[in-house]
């Protein structure tokens, strides 16, 4: 393993943390608040040790999958712990365990937190959690590769692999760094564009800012208690974020293929139009089922839609309390958590495309039980899907399930009901943020134990990573020099 090569990422990763901080320096000094201190002296000394990490460039520059993978975990582990110092510093969350989980959920865009009050903040820790989502949201390591040319290199491709949600990244990438600033070109394109239609229809402009830095990143945290519920006197403003949550959550490469004017293949593609259908129906059944509660089909349909495209797209913003909603509106929104948003988004879940391929796979399997001697090959946007990439799909199902079962039976020892620990468990994983009963949209996760907490950071961090680059760090062989 590269291990030079992997400091020197990672004190790139704490450069770039150290000078983002700095805008909650400067949010704190526009607002007055002493706190503005803790992220000055804090980005200043992440800057520093940075500084002596990339001072001198490693000698070799060729980097293995495993390094991609090892890399992009450890930067994620010193982003967050980089990142949680002014939380338990400023005090705002004296508990360290606490303000980790915390940044842990801010960096991964889960958006679950362990805060009870939320509006008596300062503004510049408020910002700092919201910003963390946009930070995370496209991944530091692909803003790496869009600005240090030393990483775009034809084998940085591995850290786009660890960091980039899907089953795959094509290898055939010309001009990586190109490619890693457009993707980046394009979310902050769309993050700019909500902020001004939220602007538009009458929100504050920190409130713009925040909502649309959490929308961005699929995360989800809000400056406010009741999340987007504080605006329900505006239809307007919770459709605009219900609009941009579901826009989030489809594959880049679609906005790539349409800013080429390649629209015929952006609209053929398979996953696109899952994902949208998954949307039109979760929000069509969930709106029939919960018009008893509210009287109202235009009531029934808005807060279908947005709740379904919040935990569609693992963003987590919420109206109302859920828990209220009838039983099958709560099994149909568990189902969507684990689907989740298209790879190549900034959502999280198990992602649209594996889903695709495994129901694929499934009837490849009972075709050739009824005809053995059929040659059927399993295909995707017309392209077929190697014995690779199924295999991939395949284990990746195999690891999830596991880590479901594993995490909840761990998490079961706080002696919480069953749907909370479950949900909890699966809202982690999935970076949703929001699960069933103590953790459902007007809760938190503050009542859990030490232990259960940092179960969950490892969901959390291993869910948006993919899994495997998360889980790779534990294993003893990855680190042998090569």
């Amino acid at each position: 393993m590269n291990k030079r090569l992997i400091t020197y990422i990672l004190g790139w990763v704490l450069l770039i943390e150290g000078a983002a901080m700095q805008l909650s320096t400067v949010v704190g000094l526009i607002y007055h608040e002493r706190e503005y201190l803790y992220f000055l002296l804090c980005g200043l000394g992440a800057m520093l040790i940075g500084g002596a990490l990339v001072i001198k460039p490693p000698k070799s520059n060729i980097m293995l999958l495993r390094d991609g993978f090892a890399a992009t975990a450890l930067s994620w582990l010193v982003l967050s712990l980089a990142g949680c110092l002014p939380f338990c510093l400023s005090g705002a969350i004296p508990s360290f365990i606490d303000a980790f989980f915390e940044t842990v959920s801010g960096f991964t865009t889960t958006g679950a937190t362990i805060l009870k009050e939320i509006e008596g903040l300062p503004h510049c820790i408020l910002f700092w959690r919201s910003f963390s989502h946009f930070l995370g949201g496209m991944g530091v390591v692909v803003f790496l590769l869009a600005i240090i040319p030393r990483l775009g290199g034809n084998q940085s491709i591995n850290l786009m692999k660890a960091e980039s949600t899907g089953p795959s990244v094509s290898k055939s990438m010309p001009k990586l760094r190109n490619y890693a600033a457009l993707l980046y070109g394009i979310y902050c394109g769309l993050t700019a564009l909500e902020c001004i239609l939220l602007l538009c229809g009458g929100m504050g402009f920190f409130d713009s800012v925040t909502t649309s830095f959490s929308t961005a990143g699929t995360g989800g945290f809000m400056v406010y208690n009741d999340s987007m519920g504080h605006f329900n006197n505006s239809h307007y403003l919770q459709t605009v974020v219900a609009v941009f949550m579901m826009l989030f959550g489809v594959n880049f490469y679609v906005y790539i293929l349409i800013l080429s004017r390649r629209f015929k293949l952006a609209f053929k593609n398979e996953e696109l139009w899952i994902y949208l259908g998954i949307v039109v129906l979760a929000t069509a059944m969930i709106a029939v089922d919960i018009y008893r509660v509210y009287g109202s089909v235009y009531e029934s349909i808005h807060q279908s839609f947005f709740y379904v495209t919040s935990v569609g797209s693992s963003t987590g913003m919420a109206l109302t309390d859920v828990n209220k909603w009838p039983e099958f509106s709560k099994t149909i929104i568990l189902i969507v958590t684990c689907i989740g948003a298209c790879a190549g988004s900034t959502g999280g879940g198990f992602k649209v495309s594996r889903m695709l391929i495994l129901c694929k796979g499934v009837k490849k399997e009972f075709t050739l039980i009824m005809h053995p001697r059929t040659v059927h090959t399993v295909k995707m946007d017309n392209k077929k899907i190697t014995h690779e990439v199924t295999r991939s799909v395949n284990v990746y199902f195999v690891i999830y399930c596991l880590i479901i079962i594993i995490t909840t039976i761990l998490v079961s020892i706080n002696e919480f009901d069953f749907v909370t620990s479950f949900t909890a468990v699966l809202a982690t994983l999935n970076n949703t943020g929001p699960g069933m009963n103590i953790v459902g949209s007007t809760g938190n996760y503050a009542d859990f134990n030490v232990f259960s907490k940092l179960i969950f950071c490892f969901n959390m961090l291993a869910g948006r990573l993919e899994l495997y680059p998360f889980l790779l760090i534990f294993v003893p062989s990855a680190w042998r020099r090569r």
